[in-house]
């Protein structure tokens, strides 16, 4: 089940990276031979990369993917390394959720004040919803990651 879900969101990173990479090509297609430059390309590209990054840091975090600078792991006793790695766990879930809890109240105020972008009018909570998903499902990996420490040798 972890892995499925790790698989999931690394696709749907990748489909949004991909996407925009595409709208770089023709926009730049479009600019070079007709002039006519896809008009928004700016917000588009932000919101793509809010997507890519935001939904890939779960898979991150499921998969135990980080970059890692084991400058204490070869020197200590695998007990000790298993304790550090514990503790990042619980660091990151602090983490996660005090910036749940910081972002929340601005999203929703963003929502409730009905911002939106300046060229395309998208609707500013379109880029907290990736964001807020993103942190939340990243704290619930955390999650995994602590109950299977006991388990992991």
């Amino acid at each position: 089940m972890i892995q499925i879900a790790a698989r999931v969101f690394g696709y749907l990173a990748a489909f949004f990276l991909s996407a925009m990479m595409l709208l770089t090509v023709a926009d730049i297609v479009l600019r070079s031979f007709f002039g006519t430059p896809i008009r928004g390309m700016l917000e588009l590209i932000e919101l793509g990369l809010v997507c890519t990054i935001f939904v890939a840091l779960p898979a991150v975090f499921l998969r135990d993917g980080h970059l890692v600078v084991d400058v204490i792991d070869h020197m200590a006793p695998a007990p000790l390394v298993r304790v550090l790695d514990l503790a990042a766990a619980v660091i990151s879930l602090g983490l996660l959720a005090v910036m749940t809890w910081q972002m929340v109240p601005l999203a929703r105020d963003m929502h409730e004040f009905g911002d939106v972008t300046s060229d395309l009018s998208i609707p500013k909570i379109y880029y907290w919803i990736p964001v807020l998903l993103g942190v939340v499902a990243s704290a619930v990996s955390t999650l995994v990651f602590i109950a299977r420490w006991r388990r992991r040798r």
